[in-house]
């Protein structure tokens, strides 16, 4: 069977923009003399619809848009539609809604597989919505019979993971019902996987080992659509692909774009010497590559789905705000990036002239705010309350958050959102300040550590200086005060980031990461205090753009009040 890999980039709720699109994939499919064009899970209303799912009008435009789509399959030499789509459960008892993948043919829906496997880890929460499936049944697509499964439902496999999330394995059952199948029609098997799987480290990876596991074990050729594009801040990497009973890639979708591949589902994948199948746009192993594409797109539909063209940032000539100016620049084009410097007393000349420098690598425009008026100004209005105290984390503090009001001001004036420049090692200890540097509409790099940040600005200079060296090679610092440096209240982050990752995305006790990175526990436990006391601080952070397994955000959820051992 010719099958068409469509890669979409649905948006939320847009049911005309999405159907559009689904619309120019089956006609492109169709020329190609595609059976059968398959589409992401939920394609017809985008992942994740969330609580828009509540609401009884969404599900019915969501139903609406799926008979639209099936009417595309009438007529000649149309291809059949595999789509996914929220729809109404008929019964009187659970959920209102189901999650299902529509086999549509000949202006009809033929077959619905309703999703079994409902996530509810991280960022998922689906059995909050969903009415799970009772059972599972092979399809027939023209004669051909396919098992037909929905992004989780192919992620229990007992025989690749070490411990199965669910009780059930559904495509273990379609596989059992398979071998009932009389000859012919059960000698090729093929199972269609209908994904919206959001992108982080490694993931791409892992789908590559578990499909291939799945197709060795059946014996069988497995196929995966899945989304593309950003919602919020889940970031879907597409990467869809088709993989032969032995393992070996058939078919391989672009990576952060939107993707048709079209491919003969009894073909033998084309190999290279001996070597595995290649491609062109096979997934590229490079973390820091993958890491920067991901946030360049992840800013750009985070803009563009909410309406807007432009981006302001505060440029400090340090290295977090230099590299989310080139991220947005890439996202964005230059003309609609504007960077904003805004020195005070304590800001060192190189910082502004770093800055200037940055933007005119860029190509962007640059203003200059300086603040030491207006600090002045708010110093002498708290002289009554502040009496004869030294200087400290008060008059610090101050300096972002007239920034802060500065750059929504201009956001205010122009229509342009702030980007937020902290990374993850600074929100996870609290090293920002709450209306100041944490102000904007998206934190682009808080799902990034420090170091992480240094090899993503050396990665933005891989063809020609970007970020100016001088940025890359100072010791960082807010410049708050005089002579401040970041490791005047933080380890260096080469020790620090590490002790971050075990804690945050790992839950290592202190014990574990004194004995496995060699850090004295009294520095673990002081690290781990920062990161537990500023947990009122991420809850009120702009939405971060998830690239880890475990980022701030939706998928990590802690109580502010509470006492926590350490």
């Amino acid at each position: 069977m010719r099958i068409a890999l469509a890669q979409i980039n649905p948006t939320v709720g847009d049911f005309a923009g999405n159907l559009r699109k689904i619309t120019e994939f089956v006609e492109r499919a169709a020329l190609q003399g595609a059976a059968l064009v398959m589409f992401p899970e939920l394609a017809t209303c985008g992942y994740p619809p969330a609580d828009l799912l509540e609401k009884g009008s969404f599900v019915k435009r969501a139903e609406e848009t799926l008979a639209a789509v099936a009417a595309l399959t009438c007529g000649e030499n149309r291809p059949a539609i595999l789509c996914g789509s929220p729809m109404r459960c008929e019964g009187v008892s659970g959920k209102h809604v189901r999650n299902v993948a529509a086999l549509m043919d000949g202006g009809t829906v033929e077959f619905l597989q309703q999703k079994m496997l409902l996530p509810f880890y991280d960022v998922f929460d689906e059995q909050r919505y969903f009415e799970p499936a009772e059972h599972q049944s092979l399809a027939l697509v023209r004669g051909i019979p396919v098992a037909i499964t929905v992004c989780e439902d192919a992620w229990n496999d007992k025989m690749f993971w070490p411990r199965q999330m669910y009780p059930i394995d559904p495509v273990e059952e379609l596989m059992r019902q398979w071998g009932t199948l009389p000859q012919p029609l059960g000698v090729h098997r093929l199972i269609l996987n209908l994904s919206s799987s959001p992108f982080w480290h490694g993931k791409q990876e892992v789908r590559r080992r578990m499909i291939g596991a799945l197709a060795r074990r059946h014996r069988a050729t497995v196929v995966m659509v899945n989304q593309v594009g950003a919602n919020d801040s889940l970031i879907f990497d597409g990467a869809s692909f088709a993989m032969g009973a032995s393992g070996d890639v058939m078919a391989q979708a672009a990576s952060f774009r939107e993707d048709l591949v079209v491919f003969e589902s009894e073909a033998t994948p084309v190999r290279d010497a001996g070597g595995p199948a290649q491609w062109d746009d096979a997934p590229s192993d490079d973390a820091t590559s993958l890491t920067w594409q991901a946030l360049v797109l992840g800013t750009r539909d985070y803009l563009h789905k909410c309406g807007f063209q432009r981006a302001i940032v505060g440029l400090s000539g340090g290295i977090d705000s230099a590299l989310v100016a080139a991220i947005a620049v890439e996202a964005l084009g230059a003309e609609n990036v504007q960077g904003v410097g805004m020195p005070s007393e304590f800001s060192s000349d190189g910082s502004v002239t770093d800055a200037e420098q940055l933007a005119k690598n860029l190509g962007i425009v640059f203003s200059t705010l300086p603040i030491r008026s207006i600090y002045a100004q708010f110093t002498a209005s708290l002289a009554p309350m502040f009496g004869e105290s030294s200087f400290g984390l008060a008059e610090e503090n101050l300096q972002p958050r007239i920034r802060g009001s500065l750059l929504m001001a201009i956001s205010n004036k122009t229509g342009a959102l702030v980007l937020t420049t902290g990374n993850k090692s600074e929100m996870a200890c609290g090293y920002c300040t709450l209306y100041g540097d944490m102000v904007g509409a998206l934190a682009v790099i808080g799902d990034v550590y420090k170091t992480e940040v240094y090899a993503l600005s050396r990665w933005a200079n891989r063809n020609g200086e970007i970020i100016p060296e001088a940025t890359l090679t100072k010791a960082p610092s807010a410049e708050l005060r005089p002579g401040q440096k970041d490791t005047d209240s933080l380890p260096p982050y080469e020790v620090l980031d590490p002790v971050l990752r075990a804690y945050i995305e790992e839950y290592r006790s202190v014990e574990e990461i004194e004995a496995e990175q060699h850090v004295e526990a009294g520095l673990v436990r002081k690290v781990i205090r920062l990161v537990e006391l500023s947990e009122y601080k991420r809850q009120q952070a702009a939405p971060v753009l998830k690239v880890s397994r475990k980022s701030f955000g939706m998928g990590r959820r802690f109580p502010i009040a509470a006492k926590r051992e350490i």
